[in-house]
């Protein structure tokens, strides 16, 4: 082999294994996200008191927002503001990627 296709083959195994590490902290992040769901639940269920849940949820720039419970004005409140926040970021970004 020559040296340029050794240097192909390691770069080759190289992003084969960021992508591998990238996958295992994708599904890290999910576990970590599914064992703290079920735990907000089982507090909420065992607890006996009351619970409230909101949140966002963006399609493209357009945030969708939910909630439930006593407190859920203001998870909604702090939810639209959080979602005002990300569009003006998102405006900025792009504003600032159009004029290099």
């Amino acid at each position: 082999m020559t040296e340029k296709q050794d240097e192909n083959s390691e770069s080759a195994e190289e992003g084969t294994q960021i992508s591998s590490k990238l996958i295992a902290l994708l599904m890290l992040g999910f576990v970590v996200i599914i064992v703290g769901i079920i735990l907000i639940m089982a507090a909420s269920l065992l607890g006996g008191g009351s619970a409230s849940a909101g949140g966002v949820i963006f399609i493209g720039p357009f945030p969708i927002v939910f909630g439930a419970g006593p407190d859920a004005a203001w998870l909604i409140t702090i939810s639209l503001i959080i979602s005002v926040v990300m569009i003006l970021v998102f405006m900025l970004m792009r504003r600032r990627n159009s004029s290099v």
